[in-house]
């Protein structure tokens, strides 16, 4: 039984899934089906700038009254209005070149295609494939810049021995690799160099040693294939100095991508290796020595390979080394000692396809730093676009391995791509604009000169091959063109069918008949004026195109509050509902309660109670705040209690309530001065009534505070005296009881003490001799 339960549930899950795909099929159906929406436009050209719209040139497609406008539509709309000749121009791609993916030495190809020609409709995307496939041994140019400022010493060292082991490290990935090194210190000018001449000569801090004069950029080996004569260039290299930290780092690199012929940059991956233990000088930084010309970013290597011309160009700018770098497709690692790790990390954020290293101090591990960041590198795949004209909008999507694409961005990413790892993307055109020519753009992977050039042309004119002039259909007073005339001299009309009457103030008393009134624009702004009679665009209509059956208030989001038919820009409710909206509802089932309506204390309006202000609830059946609102009544009928005319004079404040006194002391919630009352609201009726009576007598709480503070100090105080008097008099007799066993226990012998001698001198007074 249990079985036959589980299979059941099998069954129904089964079923369940099977419904679910077959909505989501027809809703896809359904939005395949569906036609984009169209703007209709006036003329042919200006139907074709807008999006998803094809234009009927059947001559006779027009009724009488229409307007041109109603050429101009969705394709399938027109053709399902009986228009046997529509013409559209659709977005055609055209592919110029497309080789296959190749790692063939001879020819190698990483991106497909190379070469395409688009024509596109304004505001109508095309989406197309491009692939790229990292060939294996792609040859590989790296080019070693090295700070020579004297904090690099023991670096100098270690480098002139490392060209070969470079080499062979990056012979583990490709074919072919070349390498050449640069030097750079900073400007030689103050406050960045010494310019005492004995400074100039050798910039050492110490005597003792010997330094080459300082400089702003030297190439001292272009790229070779040659390891030994890396060894030997780099072991000529004597190091330099400078007087502040910062160095010229950015004039350097700014040099060595823009030499492409000094340095021998080939069509092949380049590497741009920069290696310094400190930080970098940059745009601005040159008006301290009075530099203020900006770097124009070109080569200036003088014939000894020196940058001979920075003490007259201030330092680039980060965006400026950036442009520069992927212009001639550089790929940058930043090989920089710990310290400065967070500064060039911050630069990297700023240079695409760079990566920063921890270079140790003395530069020892520099070919696996290089090796490593290569990788990383190559393993990124940043696909982007270049000189796209104005107008044209250009975004990515990535699928960078088996699985679905990304979403649509501004760039194609694709991280851990290994060689021989094929990655695609998807790239979307859309034309905001119509262009003036066609514009050419390119598609490339950065830091790779392969790209793919896009050339792009919007279709925005029509060339419907049906001119003739004089034509019979305008009865020969116009030219027909894609089924509409364009009318000679004074005729005017659908065929040009009305003229002029005269050759002044015709066209404004021709325009005065379309006019609902002299201040107003001709058929409302909202059609043509033909021949003394509107022609109104679609949805308008009317003798003055005054009426809009799309225009009438929502109400919920809906026309007419879907109670209602939209006439003429006015909702024509059904019955039991009013309102601009047909929002009110004319029923008062919802404001009844009982046989009373909204409680005798609101109005019925659109089936709901506007209740008067103090009330509340659907049936206007609660007090907001009583208290509050009562409080000046109470006030008054107590002042004038016992006195004459109390309902005249307390009637502005009460209205029709009528407080009443209870004569005993009471404890209502509401409370003024010494009274207090409650005010209760009668089930049957909904009248208010208001009961008050004198507080019951009160204790002054500040004062019982007050006392009962004082007694608590006072007994507290009383108590601790008393304690301390037990205390004391415990104490006393205890040591009176110690005394007198003391005193018991000493032994008094009454015998006189054989050491005590008396007295044995006698004095007399010589006054009282007789005495």
């Amino acid at each position: 039984m249990s079985q036959k339960l589980i299979n059941l549930c099998e069954v129904a899950m089964k079923m369940a899934w099977l419904l679910v795909a077959l909505l989501h099929f027809v809703r896809l159906l359904q939005t395949l089906e569906t036609p984009m929406e169209c703007r209709p436009q006036p003329t042919c050209q200006e139907c074709l700038k807008s999006p998803y719209c094809a234009w009927c040139k059947e001559k006779d497609f027009l009724k009488f009254g229409e307007s041109n406008e109603r050429r101009c539509d969705n394709e399938k709309a027109l053709r399902k209005r009986n228009c046997s000749d529509v013409f559209n121009r659709d977005s055609v791609k055209d592919t110029r070149r497309d080789d296959d993916l190749s790692s063939d030495p001879d020819n190698i190809v990483q991106l497909r295609p190379q070469n395409l020609y688009l024509k596109l409709r304004v505001g109508e995307p095309m989406t197309f494939n491009v692939e790229f496939k990292r060939a294996e041994g792609y040859p590989i140019d790296l080019y070693y810049l090295m700070d020579l400022s004297y904090s690099m010493k023991d670096d100098l060292g270690n480098i002139k021995n490392l060209g070969q082991k470079i080499l062979d490290n990056l012979l583990r990935v490709t074919r072919k690799v070349r390498i050449g090194f640069g030097s750079f210190v900073d400007k030689v000018s103050m406050p960045y160099v010494s310019t005492v001449n004995a400074k100039l000569i050798n910039p050492c801090p110490s005597r003792l040693d010997t330094c080459q004069p300082a400089f702003s950029f030297k190439n001292v080996l272009g790229l070779t294939e040659d390891g030994n004569e890396f060894k030997r260039k780099v072991s000529e290299q004597k190091i330099s100095g400078n007087l502040d930290s910062p160095e010229g780092g950015l004039d350097a690199m700014i040099q060595a991508a823009v030499c492409q012929d000094q340095i021998g940059w080939g069509n092949v991956t380049r590497i741009l290796v920069y290696t310094s233990d400190d930080t970098y000088h940059m745009a601005g930084d040159g008006r301290l020595a009075g530099i203020y010309h900006p770097n124009d970013g070109r080569c200036h290597l003088n014939a000894e390979g020196v940058y001979d011309k920075a003490t007259i160009y201030d330092y680039p700018s980060v965006g400026q080394l950036s442009r520069v770098l992927s212009a001639n497709n550089i790929q940058l690692i930043f090989a920089v000692t710990e310290h400065s790790i967070p500064t060039y990390k911050a630069l990297s954020h700023l240079i695409p396809q760079s990566v920063v290293g921890v270079l140790e101090k003395d530069s020892s591990n520099v070919v696996q730093l290089i090796s490593d960041a290569y990788g990383n590198l190559s393993s990124t795949i940043l696909l982007e676009y270049q000189q796209a004209p104005l107008g044209l909008n250009i975004s990515f999507r990535s699928q960078c391995s088996k699985g679905e694409y990304s979403e649509w961005d501004r760039t194609g990413r694709c991280n851990n791509v290994k060689i021989g790892q094929q990655v695609n993307f998807a790239v979307r055109l859309s034309a905001s604009t119509c262009l003036s020519k066609a514009e050419t753009f390119l598609i490339k992977v950065q830091g790779l000169r392969e790209e793919l050039k896009v050339t792009v042309e919007t279709l925005c004119d029509c060339d419907c091959d049906d001119r003739e002039h004089s034509a019979t259909h305008c009865n020969g007073d116009g030219t027909l063109h894609c089924g509409m005339c364009s009318c000679y001299g004074n005729h005017l009309g659908q065929r040009c069918e009305c003229q002029r009457q005269r050759d002044t103030d015709t066209v404004h008393e021709i325009e005065a008949q379309c006019r609902q009134s002299n201040s107003s624009q001709p058929c409302s702004g909202q059609g043509s004026c033909e021949c003394g009679k509107c022609q109104c665009r679609s949805p308008y209509w009317g003798e003055f195109c005054q009426c809009d059956d799309t225009s009438c208030e929502r109400f919920d989001g809906k026309m007419c509050g879907d109670q209602g038919a939209c006439k003429c820009g006015n909702c024509q409710c059904k019955a039991g509902f009013s309102g601009s909206a047909c929002e009110c509802d004319t029923r008062t089932d919802k404001c009844n309660k009982g046989s009373l309506m909204c409680n005798n204390h609101g109005n019925c309006i659109c089936n709901r109670c506007k209740c008067e202000p103090g009330f509340f609830r659907d049936q206007c059946t609660e007090l907001s705040s009583p208290c509050q609102t009562y409080k000046n009544c109470v006030k008054c009928t107590v002042l004038k209690e016992g006195k004459e005319g109390l309902e005249a004079n307390c009637s502005e404040v009460c209205g029709s309530v009528r407080p009443s006194r209870i004569p005993d002391a009471q404890q209502f919630d509401c409370q003024i001065e010494e009274i207090t009352f409650e005010v209760e609201m009668d089930k049957e009726n909904g009248a208010i009534k208001i009961a008050y009576a004198d507080t019951p007598g009160t204790i002054d709480k500040t004062r019982v505070a007050v006392g009962t503070a004082v007694s608590a100090v006072i007994l507290i105080g009383i108590l601790i005296i008393i304690v301390y008097r037990v205390l004391l008099e415990v104490y006393d007799r205890r040591e009176y009881r110690k005394f007198e066993l003391e005193q018991k226990k000493v032994e008094w012998k009454s015998s006189q003490n054989p050491l005590f001698q008396g007295a044995t001198t006698i004095t007399m007074n010589p006054m009282h001799v007789e005495d």
